[in-house]
């Protein structure tokens, strides 16, 4: 039987976690999100990235922007070189690094759930972006005095770069997802506080529901019954978030079982419902 929390969390416990990889085999091959932003610059390789409902053939210097409520995954078509650097950033840590004129979560935040997550630069913003990642890696590098305050200093560079370049772009990328996998992604998501079965969605696209899971679980790299889970932990989330109570989320969110929603809910999230609202109505506005 498949495993219903299929969909990876990658925890960042530091301020921020800097990669600069290069692999010829496949990394990210489920959906997953971050606790933290990512900001992610692709170098080189024959590599697919899956943006919530969207599919996108990436281009070396296309710079991506993901907020914490995104899903995504990146898919090695080959065994080509895949060579990206991603920097991974705590809401806190940009909070500190920006000022009341500067907001450098802008290009996270301000824009739809899962749109406008890709430019591309052009030569010479990319020869920019790879000298600030030079620096900072020297920086994070080095024991010297200060390499600290440098390597804040070349985040908040790359930052400014980043904003500034989303909102200037008029980019859009060509949307590849197969639009099956699109719309059975839609279907769910209208449907989420409300029985969900392969049967209905066979009748809904007029295909055999085998069919429909296989090209689900190729695109997405989960099951049907994973991704329901998770889209409806989401929506618990947001109602906890509200004020709901823990019962009032289980059930409005599609859950049909008490006792699985905490489970499924402490599985995926971390933490017990309870404890998510607590910590929730302990956050300030």
């Amino acid at each position: 039987m498949n495993d219903p929390y299929e969909l990876r969390y990658d925890p960042i416990q530091k301020d921020f976690l800097y990669l600069h990889r290069t692999t010829t085999y496949n990394m990210g091959t489920f959906y997953h999100r971050h606790e933290a932003y990512e900001l992610y610059l692709f170098l080189r390789g024959n590599v697919n990235f899956y943006i919530e409902n969207s599919c996108y053939r990436l281009v070396p210097g296309d710079l991506l922007v993901l907020n914490p409520e995104e899903m995504h995954r990146s898919y090695s078509l080959d065994e080509t070189e895949y060579e990206r650097i991603t920097i991974n950033l705590q809401k806190s840590y940009l909070h500190r690094l920006s000022t009341p004129a500067t907001h450098l979560s802008a290009c996270f935040d301000y824009r739809p759930k899962g749109k406008g997550n890709i430019v591309h630069l052009k030569e010479d913003q990319l020869e920019q972006f790879l000298q600030f990642t030079s620096s900072l890696e020297e920086a994070l590098a080095s024991d010297a005095y200060g390499r600290d305050v440098q390597a804040n200093c070349c985040l908040a560079q790359l930052l400014v770069l980043a904003n500034t370049v989303f909102q200037n772009a008029s980019y859009i990328p060509t949307d590849i997802m197969p639009d099956l996998v699109r719309q059975t992604m839609d279907y769910i998501e209208t449907h989420l506080a409300q029985e969900i079965t392969l049967e209905q969605l066979a009748g809904t696209f007029h295909l055999n529901s085998t069919y429909i899971s296989r090209r689900f679980k190729q695109h997405t790299g989960l099951t049907l019954r994973s991704y329901i889970v998770d889209r409806r932990i989401a929506l618990a989330k947001s109602y906890l978030c509200e004020g709901l109570t823990i019962t009032e989320a289980c059930y409005q969110s599609g859950f049909g079982d008490y006792a699985n929603f905490i489970r499924s809910f402490t599985k995926i999230v971390g933490i017990s419902p309870g404890r998510f609202a607590k910590k929730n109505a302990s956050l300030p506005e």
